[in-house]
Formats: C-alpha cells, sequence, structure tokens
C-alpha cells in the first residue's frame, strides 16, 4: 500500500500553473486538429463560428486558435448529438452515410447510457484510443479476482459499402464493457475461443458474462466465487452489485452449497445458452461445501467475507456519491481489514477524474485523457461562465465541460462537482462529488438536491431508528401537505425508536436549509414519509430496469430521484410497512 498521501494544495505555483497551461493548450490543440473535420464539426451550428474563425489558420501551430475555441465554441447536450448518433440506427448504415462521424474512421463500439431519469437512453459512439481509459492504481496487488461484469451486447450493427459488403461490426454494450475489452484487447470476434474457458487470475468462466438474466448473472458469479477460497479480491462496476450478489447468496445459500458439494450447475434461469461452457468448470469439492456450511450465509455475523475468502484484500467498484449509502453495510460484510477501492470518477461520455489516494473513496483528480473544463455554477450559464483548471476556486462549485477524442465539443455532464484544491504533483484540479444536476426534487418551496437527500437518509437512518441499505425519493403527494417520500431498504430490525425516524428526517432536511423549517412552521410541507420496501426491491428493480431499457447487467443504478410515474408504481407496490 502506498506509505505517503498526496494533500491538495488551495493555491497553484507559477511554476504548476505554467505546466498546467501547458499542458491543456497541448491536449486542447490536438483533440481540434483531430476532429475538426469529421462529419459533426462540418456541419454542426454548435462550431460554424469555430470553423469560420479558424478557416485559414495552421491549427497545429496558430496559437489564436485556441482563444478562438474558448470564446466561440458554446456548451452543449446531447440534442445537439443526436441526429448524427441516430445514423448509425437508420438502417442500412452506410459507410458513406458515418465514416468519420464525430471522430476519424468509424466507432469500435455503441455504449448505452444507463439514463436514471426515466427517459430513453442515451447512445454515443467510442472510437478506438491507443491508451484506453484505465482506473487510478489499486492500492493492493490482486492474484485472483472474481471479475463481476457483463460481457454480453446487442446485435451489433453492421456498416455497409454501398454494394452491401459488411466493413465493420459495431457492437452495443455498456461502456465499462467496452473499457475492459479494449484494455484486455477482447473482441467480439474472438469471444468463442474465451467462452469455455476460466481466464488467468479470474474464478469465473468468461461465459459467465453471457448470461443476461440479472438474478441468474448474480448467482453463477457467486457460486464460482464461493467455490474458490483463494479469492483475493472483487471487482465490478458499482459496489451495489457486490451487495446485491450477498442478498442472492443468503436466498439460495442450500442449493449454491449443495452444487458446490455435487459439482452441478443448478437450473437458474436462462441460463441454457451456456450452461455446457459453465458445467465444463464446474468439480465437486464437497470439502469446500463443508467449509461454507460450516461458516453459514451472509449477514449472519460481521466480517462473513473474511472468513468465506480468508485471502480477499480488495473490493473495486464505484462507491462514490450516493453509492456512499451502501458502504457501512458492505463494511460489515467485509470485515475492517479488506480495502475498498473507487478507481475513477466515469461516466458514459468520458473519463473525469481517478481518485487521488487510493484510501480515499470520495476524493479524485481531474483525468488527462481528455479535455475537462469547467462551468461557473455561480454565474450566467454561457461560454463566458466556461473556466479553465488554473481559474478554478476551491470550495466553488462546477459543472464539467468534456471535449473529447471521440467527438465531443464542450458538452455539458450531468453532474457538480465542487473543487477542493490541486495536485501538489501537477496542478490538476482535485475534486470531490455534489450532485446530479438533473436529479433534484422540486418542493413548492425550495429545491432539494440528491446531495441533501443523502444527509437526510444519514440524518434519520441508525441502530435505533432503521438501518438505510439503499433508498431513492420521491414527492409523495398522498396528503396535504404534500412532503418528500423516502423508499428505503433496511439491514436488520425496525429499532426501538423507530418513531422518531420522520422527525429526525426532518430535521437533518432543514438544516440544508431555512426555508425548509419556515415551510413546515407555514403548513406547506409535512415531515418526509419513510416507507420500507421488501427485502431485495432494489436489486430486483435494476433487473427490471434493465430489461425494459435493454441494458446490459451491472449498468443499471438506482436513481436516488425516482421520477418516472411507471417506476414509482413499481416501487410503491412492493411496500412492506411505513414508519
Amino acid at each position: 500500500m502506498p506509505t505517503s498521501m498526496v494533500h491538495p494544495i488551495t493555491a497553484l505555483t507559477p511554476e504548476l500553473e505554467v505546466v498546467l497551461k501547458e499542458d491543456t493548450d497541448r491536449r486542447l490543440v490536438n483533440l481540434v486538429a483531430t476532429n475538426i473535420n469529421t462529419r459533426y464539426a462540418r456541419s454542426s451550428s454548435q462550431l460554424s463560428d469555430f470553423r469560420l474563425a479558424i478557416e485559414d489558420k495552421d491549427v497545429q501551430n496558430d496559437e489564436s486558435v485556441l482563444s478562438d475555441f474558448r470564446r466561440l465554441v458554446l456548451p452543449a447536450d446531447y440534442d445537439s448529438y443526436r441526429p448524427f448518433y441516430e445514423k448509425f440506427h437508420s438502417g442500412p448504415c452506410r459507410l458513406s452515410e458515418v465514416e468519420d462521424m464525430l471522430a476519424p474512421g468509424l466507432p469500435v463500439h455503441i455504449p448505452l447510457s444507463s439514463s436514471t431519469s426515466g427517459k430513453k437512453c442515451k447512445q454515443f459512439a467510442k472510437y478506438f484510443r491507443s491508451q484506453p481509459y484505465t482506473g487510478g492504481p489499486s492500492p493492493l496487488r490482486v492474484a485472483v479476482t472474481s471479475l463481476i461484469y457483463t460481457f454480453a451486447y446487442r446485435d451489433p450493427v453492421d456498416v455497409v459499402t454501398d454494394s452491401g459488403e459488411v466493413v465493420r461490426r459495431i457492437p452495443l454494450y455498456n461502456e465499462s464493457t467496452g473499457i475492459l475489452r479494449a484494455l484486455n484487447d477482447w473482441s467480439i470476434e474472438t469471444d468463442d475461443t474465451r467462452m469455455a474457458s476460466i481466464l488467468p487470475g479470474q474464478v469465473t468462466p468468461w461465459a459467465t458474462g453471457f448470461i443476461i438474466h440479472h438474478r441468474s448473472f448474480l448467482l453463477i458469479h457467486a457460486l464460482f466465487t464461493l467455490a474458490n477460497p483463494s479469492v483475493e479480491g472483487i471487482t465490478m462496476t458499482f459496489v451495489v452489485t457486490f451487495m446485491d450478489m450477498v442478498h442472492r447468496i443468503r436466498e439460495e445459500w442450500s442449493t449454491l452449497i449443495s452444487s458446490i458439494r455435487n459439482g452441478t450447475i443448478p437450473d437458474f434461469e436462462q441460463i441454457d445458452h451456456v450452461r455446457t461452457y459453465l458445467q465444463l468448470n464446474m468439480h465437486a469439492d464437497p470439502q469446500r461445501a463443508d467449509e461454507l456450511q460450516q461458516i453459514g450465509p451472509p449477514l449472519s455475523f460481521p466480517g462473513w467475507a473474511q472468513r468465506v475468502w480468508p485471502s480477499l484484500k480488495l473490493l473495486t467498484g464505484i462507491c462514490s456519491g450516493a453509492f456512499a449509502a451502501q458502504l457501512p453495510q458492505i463494511r460489515s460484510v467485509l470485515g475492517p481489514n479488506v480495502a475498498i477501492h473507487n478507481p475513477w470518477y466515469i461516466c458514459t461520455e468520458c473519463l473525469i477524474g481517478r481518485n487521488l489516494n487510493s484510501d480515499d473513496t470520495e476524493t479524485f483528480v481531474v483525468s488527462t485523457n481528455d479535455l475537462i473544463e469547467f462551468l461557473d455554477m455561480t454565474g450566467d450559464p454561457t461560454h463566458r461562465g466556461v473556466l479553465q483548471a488554473w481559474d478554478l476556486r476551491p470550495g466553488n462549485l462546477y459543472q464539467p465541460v468534456s471535449t473529447t477524442q471521440d467527438g465531443l465539443w464542450r458538452y455539458l455532464i450531468d453532474d457538480i462537482i465542487q473543487v477542493v484544491g490541486f495536485d501538489p504533483r501537477n496542478g490538476l484540479p482535485v475534486f470531490r462529488y455534489s450532485r446530479r444536476k438533473n436529479l433534484e426534487i422540486r418542493l413548492p418551496h425550495a429545491l432539494v438536491t440528491d446531495a441533501d437527500l443523502l444527509s437526510v437518509v444519514y440524518g434519520f437512518s441508525g441502530e435505533d431508528t432503521v438501518k438505510v441499505e439503499e433508498f431513492t425519493t420521491v414527492v409523495d403527494d398522498r396528503t396535504f401537505p404534500l412532503t418528500l417520500g423516502f423508499l428505503v431498504s433496511i439491514t436488520g430490525d425496525i429499532g426501538p425508536n423507530a418513531k422518531l425516524a420522520r422527525q429526525k428526517a426532518f430535521t437533518a432536511l432543514a438544516a440544508t436549509s431555512e426555508e425548509h423549517q419556515i415551510a413546515f412552521d407555514a403548513n406547506e410541507i409535512d415531515f418526509p414519509t419513510i416507507r420500507i420496501v421488501k427485502p431485495g426491491t432494489f436489486a430486483d428493480y435494476r433487473r427490471w430496469r434493465g430489461e425494459i431499457m435493454n441494458i446490459g447487467v451491472g449498468q443499471i443504478k438506482l436513481p436516488t430521484v425516482l421520477s418516472d410515474p411507471k417506476a414509482q408504481e413499481w416501487m410503491v407496490e412492493r411496500v412492506m410497512t411505513e414508519l
């Protein structure tokens, strides 16, 4: 484990500012030179003034191109790009119509955004990178890993010539899948060569990644992971997947133990297409089954994972922001000696940052794969408010603005981050997640951000009330006055002071803004409501939502604000009790 911590500095030295400006300018020049002749750049109204300004300039050597970009390119959202992405799905997909669409050549994959808002998922296009995205360095070396990732993909987009010849098959899959495949050169054309194998350093057969049924995906991963006592690391996109798997293990404990004892693959749903490959790698191990039987199922005592896997030392996955709500429960399952590593701050559009220190899951340093600028949330949302890294002030809130190798130009990321300082090694901004820009609840008197909602949950969750594992929020208008409505899953029993939970929730809410107390005193809002859903509801939500949106396992997130009426109805049907 690293012996020294990196401590952010609050102001750039003159030397660091020079280095930061030179590096930023170099990356911007390269991005402009690479993508200025694409179909998007040539025809988008977003870039029309910029194109005109640099028409006769040497992009690589004329420094005025930088100021032209910063002065003339307006921030844009997904609607600016939608018509260009849709070209890939208006079959037949002709080479003459999609080549050099957003970046030179053709995409290597089309990632699917996991959209938490209830809208149709967004689709992007990802092109070849000589240096694929990587996370921050792992704090520990791990020899045997349970890699809980999906490798499945939708029917590829066939790019054809005018004569009908297929020149490229572009798969559609999760961005996390695309990154992992790119890092390891796992093309879809060579999948068949791996289907019957367990790759070196892993514990589950490659074929496990092609199970699309959410519950079966988790259970088969659990089966092979339980069967191997030498597991040192467990890795997934989001740490909530680990707890989903733990709950499934508890549900099917006897079945999993029996399978390990007998060496047979259970009859879980929708695995017939890979059963043969799974069975080739499943071997009877009565001794291991006895060990597990003696230990008992998860959630029966703290530190269960360390008993099951004595060599386990690292859990890796995204666990900042709203995902942090599950960390106490995860820590209870893991025990005190297993490190939790949050490698990066990433979205479907681009990589924004990597962890600053390996044992800090909340603090990141801006990535240099692409160009990240910053929209000042205290100013007007125009291009004049877009700031460079050296203009930032620690403590202030900003919206990331990305210009990428994949052809995004000043694209607005729907997150708000708080800058806390600068990396003393290179001057790059250091930040923490604050909230989602569009995940807010509007009450008649105020907006409540997802960061505020998380504070409220921390305020009422506890041993004496209810220990919240996960939550989502709605506007509860069942009675007057309306209020915030929390839908929560809990661990353990309801505490003796559960009747105080609503009052505690309001106290925490009022601490975020005095407007809430004023509204309460005027009878405009009531104490927040707290409804407890059945065990496994949120894991089942991820399955249900993934099936509806046709998005791969492990990519669906539970939003802190549930705005989709169908999703709200689905969730309310699974309420078990109300405090």
